[in-house]
């Protein structure tokens, strides 16, 4: 699922009280779910394509015609490595950790027709919703799980799985627990040899009033493990931890950025891929500067400058901030609730 910040051709936003369609018209569905509000919106531009909204925000694009047409372009990018980094049509074990429309598990049962898949979804409601109204193709081989993305890929056997795809959002960032080194140990063990982890990230400004993450709280400590990303006027110091943390994980890894997100002049979405071998560097970066919004690959050299002097996300770092946090929250409340001074 998206954030927001994916690029896709203009889209018109969902809304209410229509007029009267005639019979067999493609109406919006909106439904409350666990997690907000979702709507299911016909894509104008495509006679069978939908687009899934959660409270106003895009998240996910279905071609049911064509489930090989991947509408936003950070999705695009994983399609590629997909397509690049394991044998043409051969059937792969996918994990999904986020499902949203389960764009990328159609794909791969479309381009890899007997793919087995697990799809980690948290809000069954969503799934239901999806699933109602944008059915799977006969014959898929894709199953949902409605439970943590961690607690999934945890529980997973090692060595099980070619391709695992970790896609969550709440709101505009990735909770934090997904966001660590032991998150990232336990993708490497679900993984066979030679399998890829893939991951995408927000990175940019956000706008005036909203809070990338708690990591912005963490104190600055000796401990490069375990410090706080420095700030930056780019925006980008939570992508270089993203990839400071994936790389103390991986031997072999790219990232996928707009030029424009890695400069700083927007917020967009950044693809890091990791892996135990090398990755189609070459090919891949052939492909992404060929799409709709040509994106720039960063590898090698590059990416460690990126990366320099980023912390390592670790869980003892996220649990620090979650019990500052509460402190913070129970001191507040306590003043809130305390008997205020009547000396006039």
């Amino acid at each position: 699922m998206a954030d927001g910040s994916g690029r896709r051709r203009p889209a018109p936003s969902p809304r209410q009280g229509r007029p009267a369609r005639p019979r067999g018209a493609r109406v919006a569905v909106h439904r409350e779910v666990r997690l907000g509000t979702a709507e299911l919106v016909p894509d104008l531009d495509r006679a069978s394509s939908w687009l899934l909204f959660i409270d106003g925000v895009p998240q996910s694009g279905v071609d049911l015609a064509d489930p090989g047409y991947l509408e936003f372009e950070y999705v695009r990018r994983i399609g590629h490595l997909a397509d690049l980094a394991f044998p043409p049509g051969e059937p792969l074990r996918g994990l999904h950790l986020g499902g949203g429309a389960l764009t990328l598990p159609r794909y791969l049962q479309h381009t890899r027709p007997g793919s087995r898949q697990l799809v980690a979804e948290l809000d069954d409601e969503l799934t239901g919703l999806v699933r109602e109204h944008l059915p799977l193709p006969a014959g898929h081989r894709i199953r949902v799980r409605a439970a943590d993305a961690r607690a999934v890929v945890e529980s997973v056997r090692p060595a099980s799985y070619d391709l695992v795809i970790a896609d969550v959002f709440a709101g505009a960032v990735t909770p934090a627990h997904l966001t660590t080194a032991e998150f990232a140990a336990a993708t490497a063990r679900a993984l066979r040899p030679g399998g890829v982890y893939a991951v995408n990230i927000a990175a940019g400004q956000l706008p005036l009033g909203e809070t990338a993450s708690k990591y912005a709280e963490l104190p600055a400590t000796p401990d490069f493990r375990t410090s706080r990303p420095a700030a930056s006027r780019d925006g980008l110091s939570e992508a270089r931890s993203a990839v400071a943390t994936i790389r103390s994980e991986y031997q072999e890894t790219c990232m996928i950025a707009e030029a424009s997100v890695l400069r700083g002049r927007r917020r967009g979405n950044l693809v890091i891929f990791g892996s135990d071998q090398p990755l189609p560097e070459a090919e891949l970066g052939r492909a992404v500067a060929g799409d709709p919004f040509p994106a720039r690959l960063v590898a090698g050299e590059d990416l460690r400058r990126f990366a320099a002097g980023a912390p390592v996300v670790t869980d003892a770092a996220v649990a620090a901030v979650t019990r500052a946090a509460d402190v913070v929250a129970n001191v507040s409340a306590s003043a809130e609730t305390s008997p205020q001074s009547t000396n006039w």
